[in-house]
């Protein structure tokens, strides 16, 4: 597998630190933010290259001393840029192309790697930029957005303009915060006499200290003759040696910081999943599902007894009030405001609910180091527990709507038992009236040796009775599923709650942590 690069592993402990977030040490947290900006967006690109910028005033000689640290005139360099205002690099191989993208930077020369007579030090970019004097405010706002950018500025002088009021008031003293990452040239010194070039050194030395440059190298060549030439370049060569050190340097410290990263993670744990059943039980008690569910069989019962029960006695069973409405709950409850009228659950069992969301707190934060451990807690907020499991009780529908397609029928065979039992009571009044008045009549036909008029009052009573025990049977299995299932939604329903309020909001934070992990797990060992 791959090795990560250092962009790369930057990228790894900017995650671990996102997601880490509110969590981690402070002081781990300032310490790898201090690397980050260390190391900043220009290493993420390319870590191979040290970009070197040529600046000065116009008549420096940038462009003459580029073409003698290449070792080539290149000639095409009018050719491909018109103008000074479009900078242009040199670099030897590929590789460079991101960095020169990000840089701004379109004209470019490639020197062939296989070619033996090229000059330019490995891993170095070499810019030749605008002049820095120039009359064209594009060409002065180029020059200034690059050395912002660069990672080492070579300023060219000459003897002429090295003193130049302008130029140190103007440009050289703004770079004081550059001071160690600048070198400044002394070209054209090969029109100086030995005595004039040590004064002249001297003197440019003074003017820099003025403008707080003190203790930047001053380098005195002739990039038409070449004399000095070659020590610009073995420093340019050694600047990019210290700059792949500092990538050694920089690598070590963000392993060091994602170590310490890793370390305030600890190891990754898992929640048992016994936790949110145990859970989602107490939070049932604490949103009186006990009561909802009795109530859900209760009104079943009474409905049923209502349509199937004897119909001389039906009335006291309307007497007693509807168990779900008296809580304001069934069909008629608007999902989007629904409030039930269950009672207030009790200290017992709102310290139960807390209990509970503590324990699966504590059975998820177990393992973790003390400050992931608080974050979990903290995760899951009680608050609003007792509305939102009170509205989702409320707003399920607890399957009590419609009746049980066989009641009809029952209903309808009570009714023809009444009228049985009216006729056999009818009958006896018609005789009993036509024996007062003497009126003479037939003896009512006998099953056996009782009348039918008996069999007609009695039987139908009985039947009715019988056939009333029968549905009460039937109605009260019914109640039981209506109340298995009515169950089952609720708690189906507290189960969301839960996981809004507690399971979720502690996955998130668990998440967060193993993102966490893993992104500085990455950082440190820079594997893919």
């Amino acid at each position: 597998m791959a090795g990560l690069s250092l962009g790369e592993r930057l990228d790894a402990l900017t995650h671990a630190l996102a997601a880490g977030r509110d969590v981690l040490p402070d002081d781990v947290v300032a310490r790898a933010r201090e690397i980050e900006e260390r190391a900043g967006h220009r290493l993420r690109l390319s870590d191979e290259h040290t970009v070197v910028a040529l600046a000065g005033a116009t008549g420096s000689g940038k462009s003459s001393l580029l073409n003698a640290l290449v070792g080539s005139p290149l000639a095409t360099v009018d050719v491909l840029r018109p103008t000074t205002s479009e900078t242009l690099a040199v670099v030897r191989g590929t590789g460079a192309g991101e960095l020169l993208d990000w840089l701004g930077v379109r004209s470019r020369h490639l020197v062939d790697e296989a070619d033996a007579t090229a000059e330019v030090p490995g891993g170095l970019v070499l810019l030749d930029l605008p002049d820095h004097d120039s009359v064209r405010t594009e060409h002065r706002l180029e020059a200034e957005r690059l050395v912002a950018l660069v990672d080492l500025m070579v300023w060219v002088v000459d003897p002429q303009k090295y003193a130049d009021a302008a130029i140190h008031e103007r440009y050289l003293r703004g770079l004081a915060r550059h001071r160690d990452v600048l070198l400044v040239v002394l070209n054209q010194t090969d029109r100086l006499e030995p005595g004039e070039r040590s004064a002249v050194e001297r003197d440019l030395s003074r003017l820099l200290a003025d403008d707080g440059l003190a203790g930047v190298p001053v380098l005195g060549l002739s990039a038409r003759t070449g004399s000095g030439v070659g020590e610009l370049r073995d420093r340019l060569a050694e600047a990019a040696r210290r700059r792949r050190a500092a990538r050694a340097r920089t690598e070590a410290d963000v392993a060091d910081v994602a170590a310490h990263v890793l370390a305030a993670c600890g190891e990754t744990t898992s929640v048992p999943g016994r936790a949110r059943t145990e859970l989602v039980a107490a939070l049932e008690r604490a949103a009186g599902l006990p009561v909802v569910v009795d109530a859900v069989g209760a009104s079943w019962r009474r409905r049923g007894r209502e349509a199937t029960g004897w119909p001389p006695t039906r009335w006291l069973a309307r007497m007693r009030p509807d168990p779900l409405r008296r809580l304001h709950l069934g069909a008629s409850a608007d999902p989007e405001v629904a409030r039930s009228s269950l009672p207030a659950t009790g200290a017992a069992e709102h310290a139960r609910a807390r209990g509970a969301v503590r324990a699966y707190t504590q059975a998820a934060a177990a393992g973790l180091p003390e400050d992931w451990a608080l974050a979990v807690h903290e995760a899951a907020d009680t608050t609003p527990l007792p509305d939102a499991l009170d509205h989702a009780v409320a707003s399920t529908s607890l399957g009590v709507e419609g009746r049980a397609g066989w009641w009809r029928g029952v209903d309808l065979l009570q009714w023809l038992l009444v009228l049985v039992m009216l006729a056999g009571l009818a009958w006896w009044a018609v005789l009993a009236v036509a024996e007062r008045l003497a009126v003479p009549l037939p003896a009512p036909p006998t099953w056996g040796e009782v009348p039918w008029p008996t069999v007609a009052l009695l039987g139908g009573a009985l039947l009715g009775l019988l056939m009333a025990g029968v549905a009460r049977l039937a109605v009260a299995a019914g109640a039981r599923r209506r109340a298995r299932r009515a169950h089952a939604r609720l708690r189906t329903a507290v189960g969301e709650v839960a996981d809004r309020l507690v399971v979720e909001p502690v996955d998130a934070v668990r998440d967060r942590h193993a993102a966490c992990r893993e992104a500085a797990l990455r950082a440190v060992d820079g594997r893919g």
